[in-house]
């Protein structure tokens, strides 16, 4: 297996950039497609400057027809070749439904494995400026409920670089990876969890009093919630990262949840029907009694996103809605809540382009 060469610390951006180099430059059979590959700001700086270095019939920009790429991509899969697609916006990939679950999910099961389609499909989510209702949206959950793609949510340095590497060395299935956006400029040292990703679930941090499953960049905001917790409640937490909502470890959770008796869901998306709705049938089907208290569920507001700076922030999860649900999961009252804004005090500050 070939290996990339890494540095000990890395932001999140050049983490996927030496991804999709060591992709093209292991395998001529690799192609990346997708609007805005081949711009200046090269998808948040993840594929700048490729498009110079290996050619416009390996890096290929693509006009704003979401379907026809991704048709594109089935073409080019089974016909030998490995796709690396980029939706600059996961909201637009619904466009591209029939092709992605009617078609690049379901060829191998319909011609008795004769075509094993196999790609990775890069979708981008979370919160810029204003975006409003149609550029917000998260379906990692719509994608996790059909069988034959593998939904993958890296939320740190090191997630992305053990995914990536594998499925990039292994061309075996169909792989849809959501990216935050504001995580692309934060900084992660490599090595702290390598070697368990691949499992679908991971333990970031251990503890004793609650368990929280989070996705994406929630598992940095329930590692923060966690500590704010332990320090000002004396609640250990144990944060469990979902990396793979469709696969994930069902038992490393169950493990989780009977050790605490306590269970929060922390997602980028919305509750009904999602990621919490899943973890809590996990529990449910194996054996609920294991619970002390009611599942929490931590989500985006059920209803479209709203354009308005100060709606918006009411829209989105943050790490105050995790302590509040957290102290009324453990029974703790209400005494003191962290101070700032999670998106504007803690992440840096979103640059575009999209």
């Amino acid at each position: 297996m070939k290996n990339l060469n890494l540095e000990s610390e890395l932001t999140y951006a050049e983490a996927i950039y030496k991804c999709m180099n060591f992709a093209l430059e292991s395998s001529s059979e690799t192609i990346l497609i997708g609007q805005g590959i081949g711009d200046s700001k090269g998808i948040f700086g993840t594929t700048s400057g490729l498009l110079n270095k290996f050619g416009k019939k390996r890096v290929i920009e693509t006009p704003i027809a979401e379907e026809m790429m991704t048709g594109f991509a089935l073409g080019a899969s089974v016909n030998g070749l490995y796709p690396i697609m980029t939706h600059i916006r996961a909201d637009f990939s619904l466009v591209a439904m029939n092709q992605i679950v009617n078609l690049f999910a379901k060829y191998q099961y319909m011609f008795g494995g004769q075509f094993q389609p196999s790609g990775l499909i890069r979708m981008i989510i979370g919160r810029g400026w204003g975006q409003g209702a149609q550029h917000a949206q998260s379906p990692h959950s719509l994608f996790s409920h059909v069988p034959g793609i593998r939904v993958i949510m890296p939320c740190s340095v090191d997630s992305v670089i053990e995914n990536y590497q594998y499925e990039i060395n292994n061309k075996s299935r169909l792989v849809i990876s959501f990216e935050h956006r504001n995580l692309y400029d934060i900084s992660f040292k490599l090595g702290a969890n390598l070697g368990n990703y691949l499992k679908g679930s991971t333990v970031q941090r251990t503890g004793k009093d609650l368990t929280i499953v989070a996705t994406s960049i929630m598992v940095l905001e329930s590692i923060r919630a966690a500590e704010f917790l332990d320090v000002h409640y004396g609640i250990s937490v144990e944060v469990v990262d979902l990396t793979s909502p469709s696969h994930p470890d069902y038992k490393l959770i169950f493990e989780s949840v009977s050790k605490t008796g306590k269970l929060i869901v922390a997602d980028t998306s919305w509750a009904p029907y999602g990621v919490g709705a899943e973890i809590a049938r996990i529990i449910c089907q194996t054996d609920p009694s294991i619970l002390k208290s009611p599942i929490g569920v931590v989500s985006m507001e059920h209803t479209p996103c709203p354009t308005g700076k100060t709606l918006e922030d009411l829209f989105y999860p943050s790490v105050r809605n995790l302590v509040m649900l957290a102290l009324k999961v453990c029974g703790k009252k209400l005494e003191k809540l962290p101070e700032g804004d999670s998106y504007r005090d803690f992440y840096r500050k979103f640059k575009g382009p999209f």
